[in-house]
């Protein structure tokens, strides 16, 4: 085959599937078919952390929900999990819940359903390794959904958000507090970030999430804010 037509063959092939896995974010984010975006039928919030554990701030993070005695959701990265078991055992001692957020920080538009495969039963068993039980829930990296994403994570929970907050960035963590205590209680999901070393990130950001973390969480306490598990809509014996 002519080179140029082979180039252009691959290139409209490539556009293709980049279109097909933009569709398929924005469909299924849109409509919610078959993902978690709010905790139906509860009253109160879902505290959602993306992307750890961090040898620092993942500690820092559970020493502050312990103090005020909060329950979250960690979306945890498999060779995190591998280089830090002990905070990932410390989140299950402490009564937290432990969701699949690939074994490598990778997007779904870039993986074959194969290798999707891999990451996911790669973290799963990291996940096992570590804190013992079989996790339930899976949130993909940045929320990019490709059309075979949830065939291939069919055995899990799907997890997006409701409300997320760019607090990957130092500059989005300024009044952190005040725009957490406008997330209503009912059933919202919050994404927020303990590890700031992906591609993108500041590396130092999730010190200025923990300081509106903290802020907010004295406030909302005070309140009776009520903090809940997201849990999956089923469990798995797998």
């Amino acid at each position: 085959m002519d080179p140029k037509r082979m180039f252009i063959r691959l290139a409209a092939a490539g556009a293709a599937v980049f279109a097909g896995n933009i569709l398929s974010t924005l469909l299924i984010r849109s409509t919610g078919t078959g993902i978690i975006k709010k905790v139906e039928g509860q009253k109160g919030i879902a505290l959602t952390f993306d992307d750890g554990p961090h040898p620092v701030y993942t500690g820092q993070l559970l020493d502050l929900l312990k103090k005020h005695q909060v329950k979250a959701t960690f979306f945890v990265v498999g060779e995190k999990v591998d280089a830090h078991p002990r905070l990932v055992r410390r989140m299950k001692d402490e009564g937290h819940e432990i969701g699949i957020h690939h074994y490598e920080h990778r997007s779904n538009w870039r993986l074959s359903p194969r290798v999707l495969r891999r990451q996911i039963g790669m973290t799963d068993r990291a996940i096992r390794r570590a804190a013992g039980g079989a996790p339930v829930l899976y949130r993909p990296p940045w929320g990019r959904l490709s059309p075979f994403t949830l065939s291939v994570a069919r055995n899990y929970d799907t997890v997006l958000w409701s409300h997320i907050f760019q607090d990957w960035k130092i500059s989005s963590c300024r009044n952190l507090a005040d725009r957490l205590t406008k997330v209503p209680e009912d059933g919202s999901v919050i994404l927020l970030h303990d590890d700031g070393t992906n591609p993108g990130a500041d590396d130092a950001a999730p010190a200025f999430m923990i300081r509106g973390l903290a802020e907010y969480l004295e406030d909302a306490v005070r309140r009776d804010v009520q903090f809940i598990p997201v849990k999956g809509r089923h469990r798995h014996g797998h």
